[in-house]
């Protein structure tokens, strides 16, 4: 089963292009966690780039949040369905090299992940390498800032909880 967190991907990677005025499709910001707010864990110290202060803080929130501008701008209306379309054929695009042998397909998903089933997340959103055969490497998060960390940090506390609600939801509806 994959979670599909690219779409967190391609906003923390517009987001950045918009700040430094770089292509969008050249950029490839890593996200990590989950796919609701304060869980969407964006390492922008793994890009190269250096955001500080108040434009780090806001970059951020934009990128945790950025379903709800769409969501305002549209009235209440509807959501990201551009976004989201594209951010799904990326990420089906890749399932089908990775089913087809082509080696080295990494793209974030959230997956039943061993990165931090020891503090009660059994699922997790990271770089994962695909294969024939599903998932074939799950990458660790790797180095990151402290203020990295405190995300990260907050991310998994929340990430457990909504883990924990979803488990109970199917097995209520199976």
């Amino acid at each position: 089963m994959f979670g599909v967190t690219t779409l967190d991907v391609v906003r923390a990677s517009r987001f950045i292009s918009q700040l430094k005025s770089t292509d969008p499709a050249s950029e490839n910001i890593v996200v990590v966690g989950g796919h609701s707010g304060a869980t969407i864990v964006p390492l922008l110290s793994q890009s190269g780039y250096n955001l500080e202060g108040e434009q780090l803080d806001a970059y951020v929130k934009r990128v945790q949040f950025g379903g709800d501008e769409v969501v305002q701008a549209k009235g209440g209306a509807g959501s990201a369905t551009l976004s989201m379309a594209m951010a799904g054929a990326r990420f089906a695009e890749s399932l089908l090299k990775a089913a087809q042998g082509e080696k080295g397909v990494i793209e974030p998903t959230f997956v039943d992940s061993p990165l931090y089933k020891d503090q009660g997340v059994d699922f997790f959103a990271s770089q994962v390498e695909l294969g024939p055969n599903g998932v074939e490497k799950i990458h660790p998060v790797g180095q990151i800032t402290d203020y990295e960390q405190k995300l990260l940090d907050a991310c998994l506390k929340d990430l457990k909880g909504n883990i924990e609600k979803g488990v109970k939801f199917a097995k209520e509806n199976a």
